[in-house]
């Protein structure tokens, strides 16, 4: 498949053919939980980029790749892009697979708590936790955090690593913190293609929920010198230079809008609800700019302790609320 342009069409559920031996499994409308994954195959050989939210969305992801690629059933690697849940919970569903993130990404996936999502989300279907329940079944609702079974990283790295696919050179670089505390770009030379993991939202605002900003751009900045042919981002629809292009536009722009606030001594807060974000009406999730400005007025004051997650969730439901 060659690309041209930003927000590629058809954006279809399923398994998509990038060309060369790569694929793209999409996952529409690449909201809150609706990540895209990858494989890479060579021969008999196959490498899988993260997995989904659940058990039962990645075996069904595994079950097609199997029916249409016959070396996805001997995947004996797995790179995770990053620490997110909806990136590394189907691990458990390749339980003989060698488990490759960043250091850093490996330490951030050991904190993370499956169970305690299940906990919140039978919470909020009992009606416990008001608009902040009724929030977080919009974004969360439809996963069924009870399946997974953590499976942490087995081999991790820093800065660079290469992998190798039957005889296809895997190249792996380090770009966090800045989406997340370890977030890693896979690019595939011979095959012109880059999995970005959530340094790329096509369509849709990305959450900045690391930093800093400038490492995001850099990471964008590598994308491109990659000169791929072909781009899958985390969430939304398969893309090119053109759509890493968009969201450097978007983190330039909420950096210079935040950073006049901040200068004008108004609140994240207050410049969450101030900022315009007409140029961005066809992107989904515009709450996230509650984290976005947190995070940046963080990155301002030279302040490096982690986001409150709690109050910020607390925030986003109050905007997606005014919204809706």
């Amino acid at each position: 498949m060659k690309t041209t342009g930003l927000g590629i069409r058809p954006y279809a559920q399923g398994l998509s053919d990038l060309g060369g031996g790569s694929w793209a499994y999409l996952q529409p409308d690449g909201s809150w939980g609706w990540s895209n994954a990858g494989l890479i195959t060579d021969g008999d050989a196959a490498l899988l980029v993260d997995t989904l939210y659940d058990r039962p969305l990645t075996e069904r992801m595994l079950q097609t790749m199997r029916g249409s690629v016959p070396a996805a059933a001997h995947i004996k690697q797995l790179v995770n892009t990053h620490a997110n849940g909806d990136h590394c919970n189907g691990n458990c569903c390749l339980p003989e697979a060698t488990i490759i993130a960043s250091k850093a990404c490996a330490e951030e996936m050991a904190h993370e708590d499956p169970a305690a999502m299940a906990a919140m989300a039978e919470a909020a279907r009992a009606g416990q936790l008001g608009d902040l329940g009724d929030f977080f079944l919009h974004c969360f609702g439809a996963f069924d955090f009870e399946s997974v079974e953590q499976r942490l990283p087995t081999e991790t790295f820093e800065g660079e690593r290469t992998l190798t696919v039957g005889s296809k050179a895997v190249h792996l670089k380090q770009v966090g913190p800045a989406h997340t505390q370890g977030d890693v770009i896979v690019h595939v030379p011979t095959d012109r293609t880059v999995f970005t993991g959530d340094i790329l939202f096509i369509e849709g605002h990305p959450i900045l929920w690391a930093g800093p900003v400038g490492n995001w751009l850099a990471a964008c900045e590598h994308i491109l010198a990659c000169d791929p042919e072909v781009v899958v981002p985390g969430h939304g629809p398969l893309t090119d230079a053109d759509g890493v292009k968009a969201v450097m536009a978007y983190l330039r722009y909420i950096r210079d809008e935040g950073r006049r606030r901040f200068d004008a001594g108004l609140s994240f807060q207050e410049a969450a609800r101030e900022i315009s974000f007409s140029d961005y009406s066809s992107w989904g999730d515009p709450e996230r700019i509650a984290v976005n400005l947190a995070t940046l007025y963080r990155e301002f004051e030279g302040d490096h302790s982690a986001p409150n997650v709690p109050a910020l969730f607390g925030l986003m439901t109050q905007l997606w609320k005014d919204r809706a």
